[in-house]
Order: C-alpha cells, then structure tokens, then sequence
C-alpha cells in the first residue's frame, strides 16, 4: 500500500487510541444516524455499523445505549455534520469533519486554530477536489478464504481493494458503494469488525521532520476541539 497508506493508518489509530475522544465521536455519529434512520439496528444498517464500531473501541453498551435514547429526546439538540477546508503551514491540503449543534461557534474556533498555526481556512470546494472519499470496512478472515475470488466477486458492490491484515481483511471501496458493500459482507455472513470513512489524499506532499512538526501542531489542535471528529490531510514525512 506504500508510505502514503502507512501514514495515513497510523493517524487513524492515533486518533481512534484516545479513548475519551473516540466514544464523543460515535456518540454524536449514532445520534445523527438515529435522527436519520430511526433507533432500530434492524431497520438502520448505518446504526448496525457504529454500533459494532462502538463494540471494536471498547465503548461500554450504556454509552451506546444512552446516545440511542437521547437522539429520540425532544431535549436534544440537532447535531449537524460540516466539513471545513484549509491549507496549513506548507501548502499542506487540510480536511476537518465536525458534528456539532452550534456551526457558528464551531467554524469561528477552526477558523482561529488555522490562523493562530500559519494556515488559512480556506472556501468550500477549494481542497476537497485533491481528496477521494473511501469506506474501510474491516472484517473477520474466513477460514480458507481466497482474496483474489473475494475481490473479483465484490467488484461488481463497488469494493476497489482487498488485503489481509493480520487476520483480518481491509476492503475499500468509494463512499457512494458504502451501502452496497455493507450489504453484500452482510449477506454473506462476514463479521464487520469496523468500518471508517476517509478522504484520501489523491496526491501527497513530502515534507521534512522540521516541516512537518509545524503541521502537527495545527493537526494536534484541531483533533482537541470537541465539535471536530475527524481530519484529513495530504502530508507524508520524507524518510
């Protein structure tokens, strides 16, 4: 998969390694997905998927269970999904996903952190277009299981890519194909381990270690804000 994938992966783990940040993240996922489609997994195969995300990240089943209730309270407030674009220091193409119930309070505070590091937030349309939006489904390994039969099957649901890790299998495929994807796996008895949502960078930019700590000091900032639950970038460390 190459540098690029690696880098990328070990942000992932990093930003789904805190713990505290990762249950508000799901959380506010599964309200805006029971707001949508309703509190029944059976019914809502977006709320089966976060629920098992839930499951993966050790979230404790009263936590899921208090966001399902709390999206039906009249007392809860919309939470609404945006996606920001900037540039940060370098030229670094920046992508931040929020959820949160005040746009207002939440665009000026992402605004701030961009300034205040050497970046510029940036017009809708004007970084998103250097970024491809993937669903990660990652899946229990069937005993005998034979990936390239796997690949060619799952073609025709939209699925791109297909490898092994570690016992498990990665399958990414383009966002539009997410439900298509989910319901071939679960058609066919594959246990959904996880599932994450990515914008892919579709070319990156090399910086040095000295460079890159600048950019990582915007990324650190805007991934503590609490209304952000994600963020993308196009920077790979020269090695």
């Amino acid at each position: 998969m190459g540098r690029a994938f690696e880098y990328r992966k070990a942000r992932m783990f990093k930003r789904w390694g805190n713990m505290s940040k990762t249950f508000t993240r799901i959380s506010k996922e599964i309200i805006i997905c029971v707001k949508a489609g309703g509190p029944d997994p059976t019914s809502n195969p977006r709320l089966r998927v976060l629920m098992q995300n839930a499951r993966a990240a050790n979230m404790p089943k009263d936590t899921v269970e208090r966001s399902i209730k709390k999206a039906s309270s009249k007392d809860q407030a919309d939470i609404k999904e945006h996606i920001y674009e900037g540039y940060g220091p370098h030229g670094i193409a920046i992508l931040v996903e929020s959820a949160t119930d005040n746009p207002t309070r939440t665009v000026a505070a992402v605004r701030s952190y961009f300034n205040r590091f050497g970046g510029t937030l940036a017009t809708t349309g004007s970084v998103s277009f250097q970024f491809e939006h993937k669903c990660l489904f990652k899946v229990q390994a069937k005993p005998g299981i034979d990936l390239e039969e796997l690949e060619l099957e799952m073609i025709d649901v939209g699925a791109q890519e297909i490898f092994d890790e570690e016992g498990s299998i990665i399958i990414s495929g383009e966002f539009e194909d997410y439900g298509n994807i989910q319901k071939y796996l679960e058609d066919n008895d594959f246990e959904i381990i996880s599932v994450d949502i990515e914008w892919i960078a579709t070319q990156n930019k090399e910086l040095t270690e000295e460079e890159a700590a600048e950019v990582e000091k915007l990324l650190a900032r805007l991934e503590e804000d609490d209304d952000v639950t994600n963020v993308f970038h196009n920077m790979t460390i020269a090695q």
